[in-house]
């Protein structure tokens, strides 16, 4: 076992002395480009960087990964850019991989259990020094720093239309305890540069919702893009690209749904093409038997 390895052994067994529970390593990024030893998840698979989350917890999924990858579309490389309610880091650690090495993250959390994940994720992939993490609520942040680039997966429910989890990092996650995307918006028109992007996703059910809330920030939508989980299905969220408003004065582009799986439940040539930009090596026919955490 590596070095590295064993480091992430001993964090598995901190957090789950920590909170009495089952924690998984999953990975987050594949193994091309990745520096140091190669790692392995718990199914054996290949990964750069490793993701800790609960096994009965709030989990990385496809939503995290296309919003790193449409900011990464949308975006050019920058130095530094910003991640409002990192949960325990896949959105802007996905980004902050496609970015390149010379790039660093800020990345803002308020929900306390997934803060400290996150610690152990930024910790344990060697990348305490590239990333500025606090504990807090996005509302109230208030840098003194512009960016270029911020990125955002907020909770996609209202209080009220639905049974609230108990589980705090579940409850936080679904459900707009702390805001909406009209308050992630708002703190993205705080901290955008002039020129940048802010990228955020939505659940397609309520998208115009999510346009209300973006819009009403004074963002303007540059273009957006359902995700469609499997062919044949209705869109399950959409990715929204924005900027301020001196940036941009056209209409807003929609752009062809982007589908995840073919009717065959394999991965689409374009999510392959995905993949493959976080380091990801293609798997039995594109992936559909090792796509792991990424795919959801």
């Amino acid at each position: 076992m590596s070095a590295e390895m064993e480091e992430w052994r001993k964090e598995r067994l901190l957090l789950e002395g920590e909170f009495g529970e089952r924690i998984t390593l999953d990975a987050l990024t594949g193994p091309v480009g990745a520096d140091g030893d190669v790692l392995a998840d718990d199914s054996g698979a290949e990964a750069g960087w490793l993701i800790a989350q609960r096994l009965k917890g709030h989990r990385h999924s496809a939503d995290d990964v296309l919003t790193a990858w449409y900011a990464l579309q949308s975006s050019p490389k920058v130095d530094r850019h910003l991640d409002l309610g990192t949960g325990i880091g896949t959105v802007g650690l996905l980004t902050l991989w496609g970015m390149g090495k010379d790039a660093c993250l800020t990345c803002v959390e308020a929900q306390e259990i997934s803060y400290r994940l996150l610690q152990s994720n930024l910790r344990c992939n060697g990348l305490l020094g590239r990333v500025d993490h606090s504990l807090g609520d996005l509302r109230d942040l208030s840098l003194t720093e512009k960016f270029p680039l911020i990125t955002g997966s907020p909770p996609y429910f209202p209080e009220g239309t639905g049974v609230v989890p108990q589980d705090s990092q579940k409850a936080h996650a679904r459900f707009e305890l702390r805001g909406d995307i009209s308050d992630y918006a708002k703190a993205a028109v705080k901290h955008l540069a002039p020129g940048g992007w802010f990228v955020v996703c939505f659940p397609t059910r309520q998208r115009q919702r999510g346009i209300d809330g973006i819009l009403s920030s004074g963002l303007k939508i540059v273009r957006m893009r359902d995700v469609v989980p499997r062919e044949t299905l209705e869109p399950l969220f959409t990715l929204f690209a924005c900027r301020l408003p001196e940036d941009f004065n056209g209409e807003t582009t929609e752009e062809a749904p982007f589908i995840v799986r073919g009717q065959n439940g394999r991965l689409t040539a374009e999510m392959a093409a995905v993949r493959r930009g976080f380091g990801f090596r293609d798997g039995e026919a594109h992936g559909g038997h090792s796509a792991g955490a990424t795919t959801g």
